[in-house]
């Protein structure tokens, strides 16, 4: 397995601010497995207030949530997305939502990090977050 050292990354103060200012949560990876990590780190922001967005290839719901096969089909806002992908995935990711626009956070979850990805959200305007667990950073809060 390929491993990078994030090079672009926010601080714990950018973390903060992030969390103050999503409302709605994209989960690329969200398992409905609910021994896996993405279904409960999606179940734990479900549970403190965030709107969570299902993007898996399967299932039509997830956590009571519709499942979007991709970030292009979701038809509203989204704030930031929170990745379970291999590192190789974040490219699309990132193009993905540079296309939609609207999203302000591009996250990807502990042991994940691809830093040419978050060099394109970064360069798109977007915060960036790296090789750190959402529910753990919301937590420590």
């Amino acid at each position: 397995m390929e491993c990078e050292f994030p090079t672009i990354n926010s601080n714990k103060q950018e973390i903060k601010e992030i969390f103050e200012s999503v409302k709605t949560i994209a989960i690329f990876g969200l398992s409905p497995d609910e021994t896996k990590a993405s279904h409960r780190v999606a179940k734990y922001l479900q549970e403190v207030g965030f709107k969570i967005v299902p993007i898996y290839p399967k299932e039509d719901e997830i956590l009571g949530e519709k499942v979007y096969r991709s970030l292009v089909e979701i038809p509203f806002n989204v704030d930031m997305v929170d990745i379970f992908r291999k590192p190789k995935a974040l490219i699309a990711v990132a193009q993905g939502c540079i296309a939609r626009g609207d999203v302000k956070v591009f996250w990807a979850q502990k042991d994940i990090v691809n830093n040419e990805a978050a060099d394109m959200a970064t360069k798109a305007g977007m915060k960036v977050v790296q090789n750190h667990c959402s529910m753990v950073e919301h937590r420590n809060l």
